[in-house]
C-alpha cells in the first residue's frame, strides 16, 4: 500500500515537475523570443538615434555656414542700398573672410561674389583672364533660387581630394550674388565616427548619388550606384519610407540607416547584421543551453529575468517621462525662438497653446489629444522662422509681396514639423490654422469640416490672441470688441461650435486676464566716454520698443544714473579716461547686481580671462554688430524677466 502510495506521489510529483517544466519551457520560449525581438528593436532604435545624432551634427555644421552667408548678405545688401562703393564692400568681405577662417572654421575658405557688376573675393583670390562669374554654377544656382540662400551641388577638388560646396544667395538688387565656399573636411571627420561601434561604416551622398564623405576616403567623389546591390540601396534611401531597412551587400545581410538632411543630402550608416546582432545572439544561446541543462537554474533565471523585465520596463517608463519633459522644453524653446522675432507679441505661441488647451478640455478631448493640441498651439507659427523680422515687425500696411511672405508661413511650418513628431496633427495645426470656415482662407482654401479639427481650434485661439495682444500697428483691442469679432466670425471665419466655446471663455473672463500682459520698459545704461558710441547703441536698440537707453560718460554719471533709474542691464566700455572698465565694474558690484556687458575692442586672452574671473555676464566686441548686440540685450532681459 505504501509502495503504491509512493508510486502515486512520485507519479504526481513527476507529472507536476514535467507540467511545470513544459509550462516554464513554453514561457521561456515566449520570453526569449520577445526579448530577442525587443532587443533587436532597441538596437535598431539605437542605430536610428545614432544616425539622427550624426545627421544633426552635419546639418548644424552646414547651417553654420548658411547663417554666416545670410548675415553677411544682409550686411552687403545694406551697403548696396546705401550706395557704398565696391572698395568698401571688398574691405568688409576681406575682414569677414579673415574673421570666419580664424574665429569660426578654417574650412570656410572664402566669401566672394559678383557685386554691382564686379567679381569680389574676400580671400584675395584673383580670377584668371576670361573668368566669367555670371556663368559659374554658384551664380546661376543663386539666380534660380530667387533670393533664397541655396547650397550649390558639391564637387571634388582634384588637387586636394576634398569635397567642396558653395552656399550662395541672390542679393536685393536682383543681379549681385554672394557666396561662401566650404571644404567638407569637418563633415568627413564626423563621417569617420559613424561606425556603430566598429560594426559598420557611414557615408553621405547628395541627391545625384555623389559621395560627399565616406569612412573610406577612396570612396569620396564616386557616384552611386555602381552595381545592382548599391542600386537597390540607393533607391530605398531616396525613397525614404523607413529610417532603416535590411539589404544584402557584398554577400552579407546588412541594415542600412538613413536620414535626409539639408538640400536633399542623405546621411547613411551601413551595419553588418552578423556583427550588429552577434552579442545578442550569443547571450540568447547561452541562456537557452543553461536552461536546458539545469531546471533549477531555469526557475531561478526565470524569476530573475521577470524581475529584470519589470525593472527594465520601469526604467523605460521613467526614461520616456524624462524624454517627454525634454521634448516639452525643446518645443517651448522653439516657440520662444519664433516669438522672439516679433517684439510686440512676446508669448503669443504660449498663449495660443493655453487657449487651445482650454478649448480642447471643454470639448472633452482625451489627455493625449490635449497634449497634441497644446504642442500644436506652441508650434503653429514655427514657419515664421522663414519670414524676415522687417516684415513681421512692420508697423504699417504690408505690400502684396510682404503679405505673400506672411502667407507662406503655414506651409513652411508644416514642412518643418512633419518630420519632428510622429503625430501628423501637429503639422496640420501649423498648415491650416489660417483656413477659414467659409473657404476663403489660405493656403488651400479648405472649408467647413474639411479643415482639420486641430487647425479649427488653433484658428480661433490664434485670432483671439491676435486681437487681445499688442501689435506693431496697434494696441490690444478691448474685450467687448474682441467678443464682437468672434461672434461675427461664426460660420465665416470660425467653426461655430468652437467659436461658441471661446465666447463662453470670454464671458467667464470678467477681468480680461486672457490678454497680453503690458510690456515693461527696461532701462539700459550705456557707459562710454565717447558720446558717438552711445548714440550708435541707441540706433541699434531703437527698434526694441521695450528698451530705454540711459547715458553715462564717466563714473559719477554712472552712479547717478543707477540711483535715479531702475536699470535692467549695463553696457560698459572697457577703456575710459577717468577709470578702467574693470575697476568700475567692481565698484558697481559692491551695491548693484544687474547684468553687466563689457564693450571692448581688446580681444586678448588676458582681457577674456579677466572678464571670466570677475564674473562679468558677457561682452561685446567693438565695432558692435547690430544683430548680435540686439539679440544679446534682448536675451538678457528675457532671461531676467523669466527668473522673476
Amino acid at each position: 500500500m505504501f509502495k503504491k502510495l509512493n508510486n502515486t506521489v512520485i507519479k504526481r510529483l513527476v507529472t507536476t515537475i514535467l507540467l511545470i517544466f513544459v509550462l516554464m519551457s513554453l514561457m521561456l520560449v515566449y520570453i526569449f523570443t520577445s526579448f530577442y525581438r525587443s532587443s533587436v528593436d532597441n538596437i535598431m532604435e539605437l542605430g536610428v538615434s545614432n544616425m539622427n545624432s550624426q545627421a544633426t551634427m552635419i546639418e548644424n555644421y552646414i547651417n553654420k555656414g548658411w547663417d554666416i552667408l545670410v548675415i553677411t548678405a544682409d550686411t552687403v545688401n545694406y551697403m548696396l542700398e546705401n550706395d557704398l562703393s565696391n572698395e568698401y564692400i571688398i574691405s568688409f568681405l576681406e575682414e569677414e573672410t579673415n574673421k570666419v577662417q580664424n574665429e569660426v572654421d578654417s574650412n570656410f575658405t572664402g566669401i566672394y561674389g559678383y557685386i554691382d557688376g564686379e567679381y569680389i573675393d574676400g580671400s584675395g583670390w584673383i580670377p584668371p583672364e576670361g573668368y566669367k562669374p555670371k556663368e559659374r554654377v554658384w551664380y546661376t544656382t543663386a539666380l534660380e533660387a530667387d533670393g533664397n540662400a541655396v547650397i550649390v551641388a558639391p564637387y571634388l577638388d582634384a588637387q586636394t581630394n576634398t569635397i567642396m560646396i558653395s552656399i550662395s544667395e541672390l542679393l536685393s538688387d536682383g543681379e549681385s550674388v554672394l557666396s561662401l565656399d566650404i571644404a567638407l573636411n569637418e563633415v568627413q571627420s564626423i563621417t569617420k565616427s559613424m561606425t556603430m561601434n566598429d560594426k559598420g561604416y557611414g557615408f553621405i551622398m547628395d541627391k545625384t548619388g555623389l559621395v560627399v564623405a565616406h569612412l573610406d576616403e577612396n570612396e569620396k567623389g564616386k557616384i552611386y550606384p555602381e552595381n545592382d546591390e548599391q542600386r537597390i540601396m540607393v533607391d530605398n534611401i531616396i525613397k525614404g519610407d523607413n529610417e532603416h531597412f535590411s539589404i544584402s551587400l557584398d554577400g552579407k545581410q546588412s541594415t542600412v540607416f538613413s536620414k535626409q538632411i539639408v538640400d536633399d543630402w542623405y546621411v547613411v550608416i551601413v551595419a553588418d547584421n552578423t556583427k550588429l546582432l552577434m552579442e545578442l545572439r550569443k547571450q540568447l544561446l547561452i541562456c537557452i543551453l543553461v536552461s536546458a541543462l539545469v531546471f533549477t537554474v531555469i526557475v531561478i533565471y526565470a524569476a530573475v529575468f521577470a524581475r529584470n523585465i519589470v525593472r527594465s520596463q520601469r526604467k523605460e517608463r521613467e526614461s520616456r517621462e524624462k524624454l517627454d519633459r525634454v521634448n516639452m522644453n525643446i518645443i517651448r524653446s522653439l516657440a520662444y525662438t519664433i516669438d522672439a522675432k516679433d517684439r510686440y507679441t512676446s508669448g503669443h505661441s504660449q498663449r495660443v497653446a493655453e487657449y487651445s488647451l482650454e478649448i480642447a478640455k471643454r470639448m472633452n478631448k482625451s489627455d493625449e489629444d490635449q497634449k497634441i493640441i497644446y504642442y500644436a498651439g506652441l508650434l503653429h507659427d514655427v514657419g515664421k522662422i522663414r519670414v524676415s523680422e522687417a516684415v513681421i515687425n512692420k508697423p504699417g500696411k504690408l505690400s502684396d509681396e510682404e503679405f505673400d511672405q506672411i502667407r507662406i508661413h503655414p506651409v513652411s511650418g508644416y514642412h518643418i514639423l512633419k518630420d519632428i513628431h510622429d503625430d501628423e496633427r501637429i503639422g496640420y495645426g501649423a498648415k491650416y490654422h489660417h483656413e477659414r470656415y467659409d473657404g476663403t482662407g489660405y493656403p488651400n482654401g479648405l472649408a467647413g469640416k474639411n479643415i482639420p479639427e486641430i487647425a479649427r481650434i488653433i484658428g480661433v485661439a490664434d485670432a483671439y490672441d491676435a486681437m487681445a495682444s499688442n501689435r506693431s500697428y496697434r494696441k490690444a483691442l478691448s474685450q467687448d470688441i474682441v467678443r464682437s469679432e468672434i461672434e461675427k466670425g461664426k460660420g465665416r471665419q470660425f467653426d461655430p461650435e468652437i467659436a461658441d466655446i471661446m465666447l463662453k471663455m470670454i464671458d467667464e473672463d470678467k477681468e480680461y486676464k486672457m490678454c497680453q500682459a503690458e510690456t515693461l520698459k527696461n532701462d539700459i545704461l550705456v557707459v562710454d566716454d565717447e558720446l558717438m558710441n552711445i548714440k550708435m547703441v541707441e540706433r541699434i536698440l531703437k527698434d526694441i520698443t521695450s528698451i530705454n537707453v540711459v547715458r553715462a560718460t564717466n563714473k559719477e554719471e554712472t552712479f547717478e544714473a543707477l540711483e535715479n533709474n531702475d536699470i535692467s542691464v549695463i553696457l560698459l566700455d572697457l577703456k575710459m579716461p577717468d577709470i578702467d572698465g574693470f575697476e568700475l565694474f567692481k565698484l558697481i558690484r559692491e551695491k548693484y547686481s544687474m547684468p553687466v556687458v563689457l564693450m571692448t575692442a581688446d580681444r586678448s586672452n588676458e582681457t577674456v580671462q579677466m572678464i571670466s574671473e570677475l564674473g562679468i555676464d558677457d561682452y561685446l566686441t567693438k565695432p558692435l554688430n547690430p544683430f548680435i548686440t540686439r539679440e544679446m540685450v534682448y536675451g538678457i532681459i528675457k532671461s531676467k524677466r523669466d527668473d522673476l
